[in-house]
């Protein structure tokens, strides 16, 4: 398995994403806290950090609810700027201003699965991209298929990421299409499995 050297780690602060509304977990679709519910006796973040954090040199966690619940997991806890439950883009919005670092790697808290070298990848990718070093990396499956929320990304980009969010756009994609990107392929397409409601939760005990 690639890994990173500590001193390329140390540039990278890893972010769970776990600020949504999390309408399909809930019977009544009112929404739940996907990151803490219960998958195999853990909350589903203790998963995902877990398997990202000794991909990193930090850590934070960007909630809008439950704070110290998510603070008890050892890292500090950053909500969205933006109200509203704005997206992952909020998200990232929230990390790249808390982070200290020259680099961010995203992960949602609902894949619990995700690869333990997502980072060494994306960084060799974008670091070898044509041209000179991409401003972004992005995970891809099956050749075609993108996973934005699994992204590599430069902290200099976060006045563009501030003017693209203050326009009222939302959509990850759309921020980043303009940008130095570089697709990054992956072979486990079960890595990237996200999960979002109760039976997919009961499906992926036994996993």
């Amino acid at each position: 398995m690639t890994r990173l050297a500590d001193e390329v780690r140390a540039q990278i602060t890893g972010l769970v994403l776990a600020g949504g509304l999390g309408r399909r977990m809930s019977a009544d679709g009112g929404g739940m806290d996907k990151g803490l519910a219960m998958l195999r006796g853990r909350p589903m973040v203790a998963h995902v950090i877990e398997r990202l954090a000794p991909q990193v040199g930090a850590l934070l966690i960007n909630a809008n609810r439950n704070a110290e619940r998510y603070a008890a997991f050892g890292h500090p806890v950053v909500p969205d700027a933006i109200e509203g439950y704005a997206g992952p883009l909020a998200g990232l919005h929230a990390g790249l201003r808390a982070a200290t670092t020259p680099w961010v790697v995203t992960a949602p808290c609902d894949s619990p699965f995700l690869p333990e070298d997502l980072v060494a990848r994306l960084w060799n990718a974008l670091q070898a991209a044509p041209g000179g070093p991409a401003q972004l990396a992005v995970a891809r499956t099956g050749g075609s298929q993108p996973h934005p929320v699994f992204a590599l990304v430069e902290r200099a980009l976060l006045p563009g990421l501030e003017a693209f969010l203050a326009s009222g756009r939302r959509k990850i994609d759309a921020w980043y299409a303009p940008l130095r990107v570089v697709e990054v392929d992956f072979p486990d397409e079960d890595a990237f499995r996200n999960i979002n409601t109760q039976e997919e939760l009961r499906q992926n005990e036994s996993r």
